[in-house]
């Protein structure tokens, strides 16, 4: 069986739901990676809207339209998306299978 392109956990769809709503000209979110931190990559989250989706893949099965940047697809096959609170913040998290480390600070990963 296959993994899953990509996972939101309920937590997470519901945060980006409440975002999403707030934004005027969004029709949904794009997430991507960037070379960046000491560990290589790191996800980029924004949103996504008809002039900014070229190059990104249509992720189905959401509430809303998922992209995924086409360079990023093979390094986050498998990974899943949380939202988190904690006392002093919260955040979005990102289980991801196919890391193999990260740095200490935990902005950025390698594969």
């Amino acid at each position: 069986m296959n993994a899953p392109l990509f996972t939101l956990s309920n937590n997470a769809q519901k945060q980006i739901i409440e975002l999403l709503s707030k934004q005027e000209n969004s029709i949904g979110l794009k997430i991507g990676l960037n070379t960046k931190g000491c560990a290589g990559l790191s996800y980029v989250m924004e949103y996504a809207n008809n002039d900014n989706i070229d190059g990104y893949e249509l992720v189905n099965g959401y509430d809303f339209p998922l992209y995924i940047d086409n360079k990023a697809i093979m390094y986050v096959i498998g990974t899943e998306m949380d939202y988190i609170k904690e006392e002093f913040g919260e955040r979005f998290t990102f289980n991801n299978p196919n890391q193999t480390s990260e740095c200490g600070c935990g902005e950025s990963f390698h594969v």
